[in-house]
């Protein structure tokens, strides 16, 4: 595994400078050092691929993740001391299906950009219990290396009519990140596959402002209302459209639980395993933040509240097609939301 020096070192790979360009050198030095990357990704000339772009956004986010959930940089800290690179498989957000105010609502919000850098919707997964549907987002050119987006989007029309009045008043006051500077780009990309660097840096900044909580801080009201019908709804209230979770992609995930609940992880007490039994999941439960809300008086009070966290997946071949397998699972989904309420 190359040293951040190293890294740092090789100022003229295009994703090191993408990913630079986002969340400064240092970051994306110690980031890029723990990941497993795919070398069609190297290089350093022009123009910047989608998959390229794709993969620093992914490397963004993982990041960000690490500073805001101490629970996930434990264990990448100890992959980093072990001398380890880590298969990012996966990472999620999730979304309303109702007013978003002037945000693109659902999954589109986030379609609009992702389909850009070269994802497409890979399969629908209905998640009635919650009254969701998520959506695998798969990048077409690197498929098993590039991560994947899962994202959900909450059916707002299917909750209470209480409910709903709280979602609108919460998320109807939602801005949209996305500016023109960043739609020309994607154009781009979109139309060609690839862009210069500097567009290539406002699609990126563009899609990563995104990813965080668009609307105004809630009331507690109306938190409370979300809080006992939908707890994935009160978690949309308070963190937004943040990444919910980044994936390790690993051999083994009930040995690697079972380490991990060991070393004393918060772990989910069960792993989830999918219908075709190929695909098993686990997680460790949410980290606690503490965000604001609002009073009847307009005054703010900090609560602590379920924030991201981090996941395991392993995945087998699929002997139809002699591939690795990168579907979900409609119950192990549903199964791993459940470390947002347990937390």
């Amino acid at each position: 595994m190359p040293s951040d020096s190293e890294l740092l070192a090789n100022r003229d790979d295009t994703l090191f400078r993408l990913l630079s360009a986002a969340v400064g050198d240092r970051t994306a030095a110690s980031t890029l050092a723990v990941l497993t990357i795919d070398p069609a990704l190297s290089g350093s000339g022009q123009p910047v691929s989608r998959a390229q772009v794709a993969m620093a956004l992914n490397a963004a986010l993982f990041a960000d993740l690490l500073e805001r959930v101490p629970t996930a940089a434990r264990y990448v800290d100890s992959v980093r001391e072990a001398g380890e690179t880590i298969a990012f498989d996966h990472g999620a957000l999730r979304t309303i299906d109702g007013e978003t105010g002037a945000l693109p609502r659902g999954h589109e919000g986030f379609g609009r950009f992702l389909r850009p850098l070269g994802y497409e919707v890979g399969g629908l997964y209905p998640l009635p219990r919650l009254k969701m549907t998520g959506r695998a987002y798969v990048q077409r050119d690197l498929p098993e290396t590039v991560p994947q987006f899962f994202v959900s989007e909450l059916h707002v029309d299917q909750l209470s009519e209480a409910a709903q009045a709280a979602c609108a008043t919460v998320f109807g006051t939602s801005a949209d990140p996305l500016g023109e500077a960043e739609i020309a780009a994607l154009a781009v990309l979109s139309a060609e596959g690839a862009c210069g660097f500097e567009q290539a840096v406002t699609a990126l900044k563009g899609a990563l402002a995104c990813f965080g909580r668009q609307h105004e801080p809630p009331a507690l009201s109306d938190y409370e209302v979300l809080l006992s019908e939908t707890k994935e709804g009160a978690w949309i209230a308070t963190e937004g459209n943040a990444f919910n979770h980044a994936t390790t992609r690993t051999d083994n995930v009930v040995a690697l639980a079972e380490e991990l609940k060991a070393d004393g992880y918060p772990m989910k007490p069960s792993v989830e395993v999918s219908q075709n039994g190929r695909v098993r999941q686990t997680a460790i439960l949410a980290d606690k933040v503490v965000r604001p809300f609002r009073e009847a008086d307009g005054a703010e009070v900090p609560l602590p509240v379920p924030g991201s966290f981090y996941e395991f997946i392993t995945r087998d071949i699929d002997p139809e097609t002699g591939r690795l397998d990168l579907t979900f699972d409609s119950g192990n989904a549903t199964g791993i939301f459940a470390v947002t309420r347990n937390a």
